[in-house]
């Protein structure tokens, strides 16, 4: 393997081991917890735009008025995206947290072809089909719709399809995402701790540092991944991001002992299969792609 698909395979599996650091801090309110993870991320990258002098970026960004709203509709969505999933990791939710890495690809189909005039072929559209039968199946039998799995997955779909609009450097663009969300999380910071629900008499001594230690472990990957895709396909990379969910099913069942019903292996099932539908559909296409560009002799 080459080193950059070594860079993007080191950013899934750290995204799939994440549930072990979030769970130190299962004492703490979720939303304090998305709160520092927020300020800490936008004090990351301010640290490394100044290291690398790429504050003309930010300067240009912020006289594109569109660019700029894009950036903080993407901020919005990443912030539901985190918050949901920190919430899921500490309340026995890793399972749908899983899942909804797994339902990625059926969830960015449907927006492309929605928001972007994308055309699937039939075999893709079964594959959506077989997914929201999975989800209706387990909806039934569990009595209540999987909505973390649905809204994790969907917010992280409709972050994707936004950044797909967005022309600008991934580490400005970061920055901007984060600080549009920065004050809101400072101020539920602030609030928290004089109401007494926030870190102030739960975390102690070195246990604060769990909180910047939150913007560095979601930075990092990040940064590997901006590196690594550079020299990596998107087919090599589609396939590796797997390793996400895949970490964090054995996370859930085998270190945090949350229970696989058959519920879940029906609903995991179909996802499953929806998947390798669409990564076969998704070979095929793009094999005859190349064929039909090869020179006639």
């Amino acid at each position: 393997m080459k080193r950059g698909a070594l860079y993007v395979a080191a950013c899934y599996a750290a995204w799939g081991v994440l549930p072990l650091f979030w769970k130190n801090l299962a004492a703490v309110d979720s939303v304090y917890v998305l709160s520092a993870r927020i300020f800490w991320s936008m004090a990351m990258m301010l640290l490394l735009l100044t290291v690398r002098r790429e504050w003309g970026g930010v300067r240009e960004v912020l006289g594109r008025r569109r660019e700029l709203l894009r950036l903080a509709g993407a901020g919005a969505l990443i912030t539901v995206n985190w918050g949901l999933y920190i919430w899921a990791v500490n309340n026995a939710h890793i399972l749908d947290a899983s899942l909804a890495y797994y339902m990625m690809q059926p969830l960015s189909a449907v927006l492309g072809t929605v928001l972007f005039r994308e055309r699937l072929t039939r075999l893709q559209w079964f594959a959506t089909a077989l997914a929201a039968a999975g989800i209706a199946i387990a909806s039934f039998r569990f009595g209540v719709f999987p909505w973390v799995a649905v809204v994790i997955g969907g917010s992280f779909a409709l972050y994707s399809a936004v950044k797909k609009t967005v022309k600008t450097d991934a580490n400005v663009a970061l920055f901007i995402e984060t600080a549009a969300v920065t004050p809101l999380a400072l101020l539920w910071i602030v609030v928290a701790d004089a109401r007494g629900v926030g870190g102030v008499g739960v975390l102690h001594g070195a246990q604060w540092l769990l909180l910047p230690l939150g913007g560095v472990v979601t930075t990092i990957p990040l940064m590997l991944f901006a590196i690594g895709i550079r020299t990596t396909s998107l087919s090599l990379s589609g396939v590796l991001m797997y390793m996400n969910p895949t970490l964090q099913l054995l996370l859930g069942v085998l270190a945090f002992h949350e229970e696989f019903t058959l519920t879940h292996g029906i609903l995991f099932g179909f996802v499953w299969t929806s998947l390798v539908i669409f990564l076969i559909s998704d070979h095929l296409r793009r094999k005859k792609t190349i064929k039909e560009s090869e020179p006639c002799e």
